[in-house]
């Protein structure tokens, strides 16, 4: 299945034109490797990582929706692995601060 066309099924997107200038942004990515196509085919099994507000989500899909429909139906074609996170990189600056701080450096 098209990614423009996963996102709007699971309720990620409104309309297909929209999830496509999310994808055209460059910020998705699907088992790791930015998305740059916006017809890359998406398959049960992957892992899909994209911003959402100010967080990011990573999902895996489960089953592939046929269609738009209710959000239960939508949720349930994907597991959230990640719920909401801040960004990664901001993360990581501060535990290795924190890290140092508290002496659990390794000697």
């Amino acid at each position: 299945m098209r990614i423009d066309q996963l996102l709007v099924r699971l309720r990620y997107a409104k309309s297909r034109s929209l999830a496509q200038a999310r994808i055209g942004k460059g910020h998705m990515r699907c088992n790791g490797q930015r998305i740059t196509r916006l017809d890359h085919a998406i398959g049960m099994g992957d892992v899909i990582t994209m911003p959402l507000g100010p967080s990011v989500r990573v999902i895996e899909i489960l089953s592939l929706p046929h269609r738009r429909g209710p959000p239960s139906e939508a949720q349930a074609c994907y597991r959230v692995l990640d719920a909401g996170a801040p960004i990664a990189i901001a993360d990581r600056v501060d535990r290795s601060f924190a890290e140092g701080i508290e002496g659990n450096t390794p000697q």
